[in-house]
């Protein structure tokens, strides 16, 4: 039986890996869970009455694009949280979760060649990893380029030789950063605009740890390409429910462009689409139009981020993150490190090179773990503590 090569090369899947490293190993004590970045913080209680008084449409069909009240209130979140108007009919699409749509935006509208050659697609390393299934899938080149300390956690596309960028078609940037927390301001978002116009690249700007923050809300993409004037199918952002309401089951994410990346995007989600029922469609709706539990939720996790910066004040190389609710803290190596931790305590955490591609040295992520700030205030402290204790 034949099968496609296609993705024979792609590594094991960060949390079956994880489970291979671990769990013959006996912890070391109670088990916490830090790996996996599932908001566990209370979601507004009126989403389940939303979903129940709407509960008939489970015998419809929903509408591919999202219902209309749906996409007229993520216009006009967007208006608010990024300053720029967004027309809900030519504009916007909901998702079924984020995931999907970085999939399939690349399926849309990366071509099959860039100047005559084939396609390449930048990636940001560490990386969520559906950017390199999404590239591979579009037979397209992933270039991966390392966001290290020396590059502020960012990806320097900028420093790419004219060879790669002339036949780039797609820039995937996290920002806030997926592990890191570092994120992108004006400046840089000015920079890879210009870059993208100069080469004629779109950028995908997966924002969706947009809403957890410290201090001031993260410029976003949108927003620096409207003030820069440049064509709104430049930039497509991704965001969603999930980090920013803690409703990560409730699989209720945006796309939004220009009208002639839209019209792709929809094209193809007519024929391969799973859109989100009605009753969830109602919830969102809600959900995007009201501040007040996000005010709520950001405030809780700089509870957490204060809590890190205590336990972790004396740590050489901790960087207090910026924005999401990850710590990504250096390691002598990151699977030892995670094992250890997970013998001695019961404490599980994510090997940063599990998030990232390159072999050994080369791999941006081996000499970190991840820790997902998503446990209740007091047992994080106890965990970061145990932690602490253990590997430093």
């Amino acid at each position: 039986m034949n099968f496609p090569e296609r993705f024979s090369n792609l590594p094991a899947y960060a949390f079956p890996r994880l489970r291979a490293l671990l769990d013959h190993h006996t912890p070391g004590g109670d088990v916490v869970h830090m790996t996996i970045g599932e908001p566990k913080h209370e979601f507004p209680q009126w989403v389940t009455d939303v979903i129940v008084e709407n509960a008939a449409g489970f015998n419809k069909y929903p509408p591919n694009e999202g219902s209309d009240q749906l996409r007229g209130e993520i216009s006009a979140w967007i208006q608010r949280r990024y300053g720029v108007a967004m027309d809900k009919d030519s504009q916007i699409m909901a998702l079924n979760g984020t995931r999907e749509g970085l999939y399939n935006a690349a399926m849309a509208l990366c071509p099959e060649q860039k100047n005559g050659q084939k396609p390449a697609v930048l990636i940001p390393n560490p990386f969520y990893q559906v950017y390199m299934v999404a590239t591979l899938s579009v037979a397209a080149d992933p270039v991966f380029v390392a966001a290290t300390e020396a590059t502020g956690h960012l990806p320097d596309y900028a420093s790419l030789p004219e060879s790669v960028l002339n036949r780039t078609a797609v820039a995937y940037i996290c920002s806030p950063a997926n592990p890191q927390g570092a994120v992108a301001d004006r400046a840089y978002w000015t920079q890879l605009i210009q870059l993208a116009e100069r080469y004629d690249f779109k950028i995908f700007a997966d924002e969706c740890y947009s809403e957890i923050y410290r201090g001031t809300a993260p410029v976003g993409a949108l927003t620096v390409a409207q003030e820069l004037g440049v064509d709104p199918d430049r930039v497509v952002l991704f965001n969603s429910l999930s980090k920013r309401s803690n409703l990560p089951g409730l699989r209720s994410g945006l796309i939004a462009s220009g009208p002639e990346n839209m019209a792709q995007i929809r094209q193809l989600r007519t024929y391969s689409g799973a859109p989100l029922p009605l009753p969830l469609q109602a919830a969102a709706a809600r959900v995007w139009s009201d501040e007040a539990h996000v005010v709520q939720n950001r405030a809780l996790y700089v509870e957490k981020y204060e809590i890190a910066d205590q336990v972790f004040a004396e740590l050489p190389g901790y960087q207090s993150p910026e924005a999401g609710f990850f710590l990504w803290l250096p390691v002598a190596d990151g699977e030892d490190a995670a094992l250890k931790l997970w013998q001695q305590t019961g404490v599980r955490v994510l090997p940063g090179a599990y998030l990232a591609q390159g072999e050994g040295e080369q791999n941006p992520g081996k000499e970190f773990i991840r820790v997902a700030l998503v446990a209740p205030k007091e047992q994080m402290q106890v965990a970061l503590t145990q932690l602490r204790n253990c590997l430093y």
